[in-house]
């Protein structure tokens, strides 16, 4: 089995996240390895393709902010600094392999729903992370928390 030095996880800030960070926590702890967390925005510009007639950089300045603030939570568990926390804006799972090769990471964490039909046929961030990724990938299976 390899030995993970860095390792990336990408959260989509769900309640589910916690799963995934609890993985990547033990994972960290076994291999002794630094962990970087990311959450990647899709712009709005892309969602609507310039189909609103309005500016959506305040709206758009907003989720990233609020992204940045669940982000700190999350990483405070596991005593992550700054520098190793980054919200990005851009396609999913195209920045979190860009980020893996910027950071060296030799392990992607991600969570995965495990949806069936459509929603697998038009593909998700795990699977678009998975197909691209140039070092090892976990998928997570989180579960929904129900009550």
């Amino acid at each position: 089995m390899a030995k993970y030095q860095r390792i990336l996880v990408g959260l989509d800030l769900s309640e589910e996240s916690s799963q995934v960070l609890e993985k990547a926590a033990s994972l960290a702890r076994a291999f002794e390895a630094e962990v970087s967390l990311v959450h990647a925005i899709e712009p709005l510009t892309f969602a609507y393709g310039g189909d609103i007639p309005m500016d959506l950089s305040e709206v758009q300045d907003q989720l990233q902010n609020q992204a940045k603030e669940q982000l700190q939570k999350a990483a405070l568990a596991l005593n992550i600094p700054a520098e190793r926390q980054h919200v990005i804006l851009g396609q999913p799972s195209s920045e979190i392999h860009r980020l893996a090769k910027e950071l060296e990471a030799d392990l992607i964490v991600i969570g995965s729903h495990g949806r069936h039909g459509l929603a697998l046929l038009l593909g998700s961030t795990a699977n678009g992370v998975l197909h691209g990724a140039k070092c090892d990938v976990l998928a997570v299976r989180v579960h929904i928390e129900e009550g």
